[in-house]
């Protein structure tokens, strides 16, 4: 797929995994649409990290929790160019127990990482898709959805029933939106990574995030979010990626604890 003269949505890329897939797209040619939180005073500090992607980037604050949040977002990258890649990203975490210290775990917590996380992530799909069915084809696509899983998906750890369940209803989602997709030259395909630098895992104390440092394997570090973008940039370019989530972790499996 040929992105110069397309355009592309990024969810969660004022940081992290995000803002390094926002930037491969852009340094292939691609207008960027960047969907994220405005920061609790304003917007001048994710409105700077977008900038710092290059001038084809421009930032779209909101919740992808909201529908019109990306319906409008989606529009205003198809007024720069077609839209031929959503990427989502943005995503939460709320560690818990399903029987903690302070009792049952939280319906509320439960559903507002779902939101979130699946919600959000349907929301950009949805509003994508409408907009990918009217392009022309490019290298045989019309547009391509990629998501953001998590290994956490198949091998949840305890503490992690909110993140695990939302994990892995992205991964669900993948097959039957590619199924659904596949008459109009649409792909879909979701990544799964597994122990990455981003602020969710800079969030972690300091032993648990040792912790995990550890289980890497080869490469015996964290992955980076340029390691993710790379993969996003492949996705794109082969167009037999569809239908599959694609774990991306050093080989690493994640035990109970």
């Amino acid at each position: 797929m040929d992105l110069f003269g397309a355009s592309a949505v990024v969810t969660g890329g004022a940081s992290g995994l995000g803002h390094a897939t926002a930037r491969a797209l852009v340094e292939a040619g691609a207008q960027v649409v960047v969907v994220d939180l405005p920061d609790a005073g304003g917007s001048a500090r994710r409105t700077e990290a977008v900038a710092s992607i290059g001038e084809n980037a421009v930032f779209w604050p909101g919740d992808v929790t909201e529908p019109d949040t990306l319906r409008d977002a989606v529009a205003a990258a198809v007024e720069r160019a077609p839209l031929r890649a959503a990427v989502s990203c943005a995503g939460i975490a709320a560690p818990g127990k399903l029987v903690g210290r302070t009792g049952p775990l939280s319906h509320s917590e439960f559903m507002k990482v779902l939101s979130v996380n699946v919600g959000g992530t349907l929301n950009l799909m949805s509003h994508a898709a409408e907009a990918m069915r009217g392009n022309a084809p490019s290298g045989g696509d019309r547009g391509v959805l990629i998501n953001t899983a998590s290994v956490a998906a198949f091998e949840g750890q305890i503490g992690q029933i909110s993140y695990a369940a939302s994990k892995g209803a992205v991964a669900s989602m993948t097959l039957p939106a590619a199924r659904e997709l596949a008459g109009d030259g649409i792909r879909v395909v979701a990544i799964a990574p597994g122990l990455f630098e981003t602020p969710m895992l800079a969030g972690l104390p300091e032993k648990a995030r040792e912790s995990l440092l550890a289980k890497a394997l080869h490469p015996a570090r964290l992955g980076k979010p340029e390691d993710f973008a790379e993969l996003v940039m492949a996705i794109l370019a082969n167009p037999m990626l569809n239908g599959e989530t694609i774990r991306l972790d050093g080989a690493v499996r994640l035990e109970p604890r």
